[in-house]
C-alpha cells in the first residue's frame, strides 16, 4: 500500500510547488492535489409530463480532477474567509442508461408513436468547481460543492431515430453541479471521500427541446490532499490565525447591468411537436429559429462582507420574438387560446432581490425577480409563474475600474427562458 501511494505521490513532483523538503512550515507549500471519483445516479423526473414518456433513468459517471488550494502562508484573505477552499479543473463521462418513449396519449396532439426507445446518450464534461470546507480536523473534511461547464452529448433531439429525446437538443451542453461532501483522511495525505452530487445538463435555452438532464446521487473517490496538510500544520502552529487578516469595508454601491442574449421558443416547439401534420416538412422538426433578447439591470447592493453583497434591483427586458408569439397564437388550431384577450408586449418589467458571492475578481451572481409587467401570450402564462431566476458567473477588471464581463441564464421554475453576455460597471455611492 505505501509503495502504491508513494507512487501516486511522486506523480505531483511535475508540479513546481512540490520542489522542496524540510518540514511544512519552511518547505515551499504544496497547493495541487487530485481527485477521482465514481458517480452512480438516476435521472430527476420533472413533472408528470415527463413521467409520461420516462423510461430508463439510470446513469454512472467517472470523474478526474486536479485541485488546487491557497497555502495559509500566502496571507490571501479571501482563501482564510472561506476557509481555504479547492478548486478544481475535471473531466466528467456520463455513461448513460436512460431511454425515452412517447406512447399513444391526446395529450400529444398529432405528434405518432415511433417504434423504438430515444436515448440520451453518454455525454463528456469538462467543469470547474469551487468546494468549501465548512468543517475540519484531524481525521474529516466536510464541505460543500459548486461548479460549472460545458458537456458535449453526440444522441441529441432528431426526428429520425431520436425523436422522443425531450432531455437535450444539442450536442454541446451547459453544465451546472451542486454536492455535499465528506472526506475521511486515512493516510497523512490522502483521503476517502463520500457524499451526494447533483448535476445538471441542458441548452440554456439556446435550442430545442430544453427539458434538461438532472441527475442525483452519491459519489465516492480517492482524494490525494497534501495542501491540507498545510492547513493543519500552520493551525497545530498558531501562526495560521494571524494569515490572511485583512480589514474589509463595508460599503454601499449601484451596479448597473446590460444584458445581450437569445433563445429559441416554447411555443415554436409545441407547435412543431404536437399541432402540425405528420405529413408536413416541419413536423417534429429539430430546426428552430433564434431570437434576440435584451436586458437592463439596476440594482442597489450593500457588501457587508469581502465574500458577499446583497440588494434589490429593477429589471427591464426586451423580446425580439413577441411578434413570432403573436402569430402562432393567431394560427386557427391555436383559436382556443382566446387571443383576443391575449395582450402580447415586448417588453417586461420586474422587481428582484440580487446576491453576489465573490472570490477575488471571480463572482457568481443569483437573483429571484417577480414580474410587475408581462405579458408574453397565452403559453407564457401556462408554463411560467410570476417569479424568475436569474444565476451567472462574472469576472471583474480592476484595472478597468470595475468592469464586470460574465453570463446569465435566466429561468422559470428553474427551466430556462434565455442566455445572456452581460457587463457591467459599479458606481461607489
Amino acid at each position: 500500500m505505501k509503495k502504491i501511494l508513494a507512487f501516486f505521490g511522486g506523480l505531483l513532483t511535475f508540479f513546481p510547488a512540490y520542489a522542496a523538503d524540510g518540514d511544512s512550515l519552511s518547505r515551499k507549500p504544496h497547493r495541487f492535489g487530485y481527485t477521482v471519483s465514481l458517480s452512480p445516479g438516476q435521472i430527476i423526473v420533472m413533472d408528470s409530463w415527463q413521467k409520461k414518456w420516462q423510461k430508463k433513468k439510470n446513469t454512472f459517471s467517472v470523474s478526474a480532477e486536479i485541485n488546487y488550494s491557497a497555502a495559509p502562508q500566502d496571507s490571501d484573505a479571501f482563501a482564510r474567509d472561506y476557509n481555504y477552499p479547492i478548486f478544481a479543473l475535471g473531466f466528467k463521462f456520463s455513461r448513460n442508461d436512460v431511454t425515452m418513449h412517447r406512447s399513444p396519449d391526446p395529450a400529444w396532439g398529432m405528434a405518432e408513436e415511433v417504434d423504438y426507445d430515444s436515448r440520451l446518450g453518454n455525454i463528456a464534461t469538462l467543469y470547474g468547481t469551487f468546494s468549501r470546507p465548512v468543517y475540519r480536523n484531524r481525521r474529516w473534511i466536510f464541505d460543500y460543492m459548486l461548479g460549472a461547464g460545458i458537456g458535449y452529448g453526440k444522441h441529441k433531439y432528431n426526428n429520425y431515430n431520436n425523436i422522443d429525446n425531450e432531455l437535450t437538443g444539442s450536442r454541446f451542453l451547459i453544465y451546472f453541479t451542486a454536492g455535499l461532501h465528506a472526506t475521511w483522511r486515512f493516510a497523512d495525505d490522502w483521503g476517502l471521500m463520500a457524499g451526494i452530487d447533483y448535476y445538471h445538463h441542458s441548452n440554456g435555452a439556446l435550442n430545442r427541446p430544453n427539458k434538461g438532464a438532472n441527475v442525483f446521487g452519491p459519489v465516492v473517490g480517492l482524494r490525494y490532499m497534501p495542501y491540507d496538510g498545510e492547513f493543519r500544520s500552520y493551525r497545530s502552529s498558531g501562526v495560521q490565525e494571524t494569515m490572511g487578516k485583512k480589514r474589509f469595508q463595508k460599503h454601499v454601491y449601484a451596479n448597473f447591468t446590460l444584458g445581450v442574449g437569445g433563445k429559441t421558443l416554447n411555443e415554436e416547439w409545441q407547435l412543431t411537436q404536437f399541432q402540425t401534420p405528420p405529413d408536413a416538412d416541419d413536423y417534429r422538426t429539430s430546426d428552430f429559429n433564434f431570437y434576440m433578447a435584451y436586458s437592463l439591470q439596476a440594482d442597489v447592493m450593500y457588501r457587508y462582507a469581502r465574500r458577499w453583497a446583497s440588494g434589490i434591483g429593477a429589471d427591464l427586458f426586451y423580446g425580439t420574438y413577441a411578434d413570432r408569439v403573436r402569430d402562432i397564437e393567431s394560427l386557427p388550431q391555436n383559436s382556443t387560446l382566446n387571443t383576443q384577450n391575449s395582450k402580447i408586449s415586448p417588453w417586461s418589467f420586474g422587481l428582484a432581490l440580487k446576491h453576489q458571492v465573490f472570490y477575488r475578481n471571480l463572482s457568481v451572481t443569483m437573483s429571484l425577480g417577480y414580474y410587475l409587467y408581462r405579458h408574453m401570450g397565452q403559453n407564457a402564462k401556462e408554463i411560467e409563474k410570476p417569479y424568475y431566476e436569474r444565476i451567472g458567473l462574472s469576472y471583474t477588471f480592476p484595472s478597468l475600474r470595475g468592469l464586470t464581463l460574465g453570463f446569465n441564464i435566466k429561468a422559470h421554475r428553474t427551466k430556462a427562458d434565455l442566455t445572456e453576455l452581460t457587463v457591467s460597471y459599479p458606481v461607489a455611492l
